[in-house]
C-alpha cells in the first residue's frame, strides 16, 4: 500500500508514504501509482488540489487532514482524524468511502460552494482580517459577519431575486432546490448571464476572477473520500 502526502512529511512505522509539493503532484499521479492521496487543509485546499488533478483519468480515494477554519467537507462527511485512518490502514482494516460531488463552473471546479452574494463579501472581509490576533481560527470570520450582517438583512432579499446573482451551497440539499437564484441542488447544467466580464466568485471559500460573464455550471466527476475505519 502506498500513499502520498501532499505538502506536509508524514510517517508511520507500517505504512509507506511519500511526500509531494504541490508542483510536483499532478506529475508524480501520471507516473506513479498509490492507493490514496492524503490532503492538508481547508475547504480551499480540497479545492485547488483537485482543480490541479482535473487532467488525469482517475483520482486516488482522499484521506483528509482538516486544519482550515470550517472544513465544510469533512465535518459535513463526518471524517475521522487522520491518525485513525492511518492506525486502521496499517491494521489492514477495510475504510468506509463516502462519495463527493463535484462540479465545474466554466473551466474551475467546486465541490459544494460558488457565487457572487452574500458569501462573498463575506470572505472577501475576512480574508481582509487575516492578521495578528484574527490570523487563525474562525476569529475574523464571526468578526466579519457582524460588521456585515445589517448589509445581510437588507441586500439578500434583493439578491435573490436577481438575475444577476447566484449562490450554490450543496449541504442544504434534501433540505431545498432552490429559493430565487439560492441552489441547495445543482441543476445540471446550469447557465447565468452576468453583466461584466469580469467577475468576482467565491468557490468553497476561495475568492477567484472569473473573466467571462457567462457562466456554465454542469456536474463532474464524484471524489471517493475516507470516512472511517
Amino acid at each position: 500500500m502506498r500513499l502520498l502526502s501532499l505538502q506536509t512529511p508524514l510517517t508511520h512505522p507500517s505504512l509507506t508514504i511519500d511526500t509531494v509539493t504541490e508542483n510536483q503532484l499532478l506529475r508524480v499521479l501520471q507516473h506513479e501509482q498509490y492507493d490514496y492521496l492524503i490532503i492538508h487543509g481547508g475547504d480551499g485546499t480540497i479545492r485547488r488540489t483537485l482543480q490541479s488533478l482535473q487532467p488525469l483519468a482517475s483520482i486516488p480515494p482522499i484521506i483528509l487532514n482538516p486544519t482550515g477554519s470550517f472544513n465544510v467537507i469533512a465535518k459535513r462527511h463526518h471524517v475521522a482524524p487522520l491518525n485513525t485512518i492511518l492506525q486502521g490502514l496499517s491494521e489492514g482494516k477495510q475504510p468506509q468511502f463516502c462519495i463527493q460531488k463535484s462540479y465545474t463552473l466554466n473551466n474551475m471546479l467546486f465541490l459544494f460552494s460558488a457565487g457572487n452574494m452574500g458569501d462573498l463579501q463575506h470572505i472577501f472581509l475576512a480574508e481582509t482580517l487575516r492578521f495578528g490576533w484574527l490570523k487563525k481560527g474562525m476569529g475574523k470570520y464571526i468578526v466579519a459577519l457582524l460588521f456585515l450582517l445589517p448589509f445581510h438583512l437588507f441586500m439578500t432579499p434583493f439578491m435573490l431575486m436577481s438575475k444577476e446573482r447566484f449562490f450554490i451551497f450543496t449541504p442544504l440539499e434534501g433540505v431545498i432546490d432552490h429559493i430565487g437564484n439560492l441552489y441547495g441542488k445543482v441543476p445540471s447544467p446550469l447557465t447565468i448571464e452576468l453583466q461584466n466580464t469580469y467577475n468576482f466568485l467565491e468557490l468553497d471559500g476561495d475568492i477567484v476572477l472569473l473573466k467571462d460573464n457567462r457562466l456554465h455550471i454542469k456536474e463532474s466527476r464524484s471524489i471517493k473520500i475516507i470516512t472511517k475505519m
